[in-house]
């Protein structure tokens, strides 16, 4: 959670910035792209949004937290006409960006785990990608590490897609296309794609990059784990189809369809999007680490990352669903996406720039409205966004002035609160209840009866609601002892939830309250409940 953050220059930023493609230079034009390609003299499109809406949603965008009120003050009071760029280039300076977007990432990953305990690795996969969204790390380097991972699973988070799949031959295959390509190839697993144009075969031979890879249990006097291994071992005697492949082995065979107990076909390895191959025989290391070098270095990675990024951000992708695109797919914007993804890959995959270009546009920086009717013109306005569960947990530390450490229980969500992790803890629990996949199209997300029960039954947070006692008073009840003026007291509420004043309608509607409780206290007990379960703050607006 966000406290407080160290004001950066523009001294500390990396050199390597000043070879990278300008940032208000490709900003502009996407949105001009966009512009000519999708509107015209009778398209509405949805203001600029104020200065506090802009900050609410930067910092939980960035950072998956909330502004304080002094924070949110600050900014509304700066006249400087370059503080909107300031605030993100603060943001994207400080450790929680990286833990953010880290833990982003760990849902995409975890999400369609087909073996629940991976949960495992979880611990790693968070501390690596914060490490490496931090530093600046390329975008081509961190999938990199994730193609051609080994190690045990509790030390190296780049096992994170092999461990998640079980080591299966085609399920990591899958994945490792779905997540780096934005392609679902697996749809060609057992016959030719049904809308696309990938034969069974392409699949296959993807899959041959990938079957010495494997995962073994780990089971010593002192650990116990999994551990993704490589199996370079001359090959056995086949008999029937085996692509469960506990031990890894040294060549993939597509099924015969015909026969599922034949030993199937041998497949060499081959890229499916460039044709490039290894031969039969390739140890893995250098099959994987080819693997990694094409997939890196085609038009499709780049177009991935950056439609996942748009689609979180402005909250619609050029293409949807965000980990469905491809040759054979119309995307909205077309242009736009193609120019941003060539400078995305001429910016050496930067992560940290992209998000500057997506947050200066125009389309950024829009209004939210309602999600889009498939006819209406896309990116006429910004979209809301539910808070993925670790954003609303952090939110509720930062409202409530609670530390983390302190919390000894949260929801469970009706899963015992292990989402991410062998013990449950606050956060874990509170994910189990809000947490969805990060893939999923978001109006897929809706809101469930745990959720509703987590933030108006759980007793941690009921007993920060109330004021406390004279002995023991809590945030809440500190405020109201200290502000003796009712509307700075709504104010002060609403800066800490909404991250913005309230307005004139809703200050008269509290007072009317008031006087109907005829209880201050009660009323601001009220209040802050009321704000804490409304919508705006369990979304991104």
């Amino acid at each position: 959670m966000v406290r407080s953050l160290l004001l950066v220059t523009l001294c500390l930023v990396p050199s390597i910035v000043l070879a990278q493609p300008s940032i208000d230079r490709v900003a502009r034009q996407v949105d001009r792209l966009i512009a000519e390609e999708l509107f015209d003299d009778q398209t509405e499109l949805a203001p600029q949004i104020d200065d506090a809406t802009f900050l609410r949603r930067v910092w939980l965008d960035l950072v998956g937290d909330i502004p304080s009120p002094e924070h949110t003050t600050a900014f509304l009071l700066d006249p400087a006409p370059d503080k909107r760029d300031r605030v993100i280039r603060d943001l994207l300076a400080s450790d929680q960006y990286g833990q953010n977007w880290a833990r982003y990432w760990r849902d995409v990953i975890l999400s369609r785990r087909i073996e629940d305990r991976a949960v495992l690795v979880s611990n790693a996969l968070v501390t690596l990608l914060t490490d490496e969204l931090n530093k600046g790390t390329g975008w081509d380097e961190v999938a990199t590490q994730f193609i051609t991972a080994r190690g045990d699973v509790r030390d190296e988070g780049a096992t994170a897609i092999v461990m998640a799949q079980d080591g299966i031959t085609e399920d990591t295959t899958a994945e490792m296309s779905r997540i780096f390509l934005g392609i679902q190839i697996q749809c060609a697993q057992c016959h030719d794609h049904p809308y696309d144009r990938w034969k069974r075969e392409q699949f296959h031979e993807l899959a041959a990059f990938f079957p010495r890879t494997a995962v073994r249990q780990v089971n010593t006097a002192t650990k116990r784990s999994f551990e993704v291994i490589a199996n370079d071992a001359r090959e056995r005697r086949r008999g029937m189809n085996d692509n469960a492949n506990r031990r890894g082995k040294p060549e993939h065979y597509m099924p015969d369809l015909n026969d599922p107990a034949a030993a199937g076909t041998r497949m060499e390895p081959r890229f499916f999007l460039t044709g490039a191959e290894v031969s039969l025989g390739t140890p893995d290391a250098d099959r994987r680490g080819a693997i990694a070098e094409w997939m890196t270095s085609n038009e499709w990675f780049a177009t991935a990352y950056v439609n996942r990024m748009w689609a979180e951000l402005v909250g619609e992708g050029f293409y949807e669903p965000v980990d469905d695109m491809g040759p054979d797919r119309t995307p909205h914007g077309k242009r736009a996406v193609e120019f941003l993804s060539k400078e995305f890959a001429a910016s050496g995959y930067d992560p940290k720039w992209l998000m500057r270009v997506i947050l200066n546009t125009q389309a950024y920086q829009r209004e939210t409205r309602p999600r889009r009717l498939p006819d209406a013109t896309p990116f006429t306005a910004n979209v809301a966004q539910p808070l993925r569960g670790d954003q609303l947990f952090n939110a509720l530390l930062t409202t409530l002035e609670l530390d983390e450490a302190t919390v000894r229980s949260m929801v469970s969500g009706g899963q015992g609160g292990r989402m991410y992790g062998a013990q449950a803890s606050p956060r874990d629990g509170f994910n189990s209840a809000f947490g969805f996949d990060p893939s999923a199209p978001r109006e897929t997300i809706t809101a469930s009866i745990p959720q509703a029960l987590a933030m108006m039954n759980q007793p941690q947070i009921n007993r920060t609601l109330t004021a406390g006692s004279k002995r023991r008073p809590t945030s809440l009840g500190k405020l109201i002892a200290e502000v003796k003026d009712d509307e700075m007291l709504t104010t002060e509420l609403f800066l800490r939830t909404l991250c913005r004043e309230p307005t004139e309608a809703e200050l008269a509607e509290v007072e009317a309250y008031g006087e109907s409780v005829d209880n201050r206290t009660e009323t601001y007990e009220d209040l802050l409940w009321s704000l804490i379960n409304s919508t705006e703050y369990a979304y991104r607006k």
